[in-house]
């Protein structure tokens, strides 16, 4: 009989102690993409731009780029995704001028010619750094300040208009939390007790009373469409969903027109 289940409770063990092991290693690795070769630059799309260096709150030296708009209606500061970096983001920085917006964009920690090594909190304290260097610029209406992310920016763009006073936020492709991102990929594994860093901006979106608008594709397949929308249920009023088609990386420009006309409708709305 020990024998017996010695057979069944080693290769448990084994296989807990593997899979444990590979969460962590994901936690560490498999989250954040960060490249450093600007590709790139605004100038490309035919855009004005200034290259922006400012600081941290702990020390780090962060690059970003501020790109004017002719008749501002207010300023984008831009939380991108967790891959590539503010090169790679060329095309929707494009959409963004066209509707009049100023947009600032930066790289986290770690990411393009960002100082340090990406993590949850950093990404908050580079987001925040990120504003206060925004409402430091005296040729903005800092009543008209926008946050916008995208994937795992919409997770910092949350956290961040959960602290800061801004016009509205508008959130693409985020998901409610870690946990429930874990679930959807470990399914069968305790994540909550194995998984460290959080994500939660489930818990943050429930006490934002700004203007939101949450926008999500039925058939993105990296963050699940009910995430997003399990994030729209948990938000308050005033707020609109929009609902896109195509994958994660590639709905934006399935329906450039369309996504551009939803934002200025939401943008108009404003005061």
């Amino acid at each position: 009989m020990k024998l017996i289940l010695n057979r069944i409770l080693i290769p448990i063990l084994i296989f807990s102690v593997f899979m444990f092991a590979y969460l962590k290693y994901f936690e560490r690795k498999g989250i954040y993409y960060p490249t450093k070769e600007i590709e790139f630059t605004p100038i490309d799309a035919g855009l004005k731009y200034e290259d922006v260096f400012f600081n941290t709150d702990d020390g780090l030296k962060l690059n970003g780029w501020f790109i004017p708009a002719e008749d501002p209606r207010g300023t984008l500061l831009f939380c991108h995704g967790n891959a590539g970096n503010i090169s790679h983001r060329i095309e929707i920085i494009k959409v963004f001028n066209k509707l009049n917006l100023n947009v600032f964009i930066f790289d986290y920690r770690g990411y393009g010619r960002s100082q340090g090594s990406p993590a949850e909190e950093g990404l908050y304290r580079d987001a925040q750094a990120a504003y206060k260097y925004v409402v430091s610029r005296k040729n903005i209406n800092k009543g008209a300040i926008v946050i916008y992310g995208k994937s795992i920016g919409a997770n910092v763009a949350i956290d961040l208009a959960s602290n800061v006073t801004v016009a509205a936020l508008i959130s693409e492709s985020g998901f409610s939390s870690s946990y429930d991102m874990g679930r959807e990929l470990f399914p069968y594994l305790p994540v909550k007790w194995i998984i460290s860093i959080k994500y939660d901006a489930l818990t943050k979106i429930k006490n934002i009373t700004i203007p939101k608008l949450i926008i999500h594709s039925q058939d993105d397949e990296i963050v699940p469409f009910k995430l997003g929308k399990k994030l729209f249920e948990a938000a308050p009023q005033p707020k609109e969903f929009y609902q896109m088609q195509g994958g994660h990386n590639d709905a934006f420009f399935m329906a450039m027109e369309e996504y551009s006309s939803k934002i200025d409708n939401f943008l108009s709305k404003l005061r």
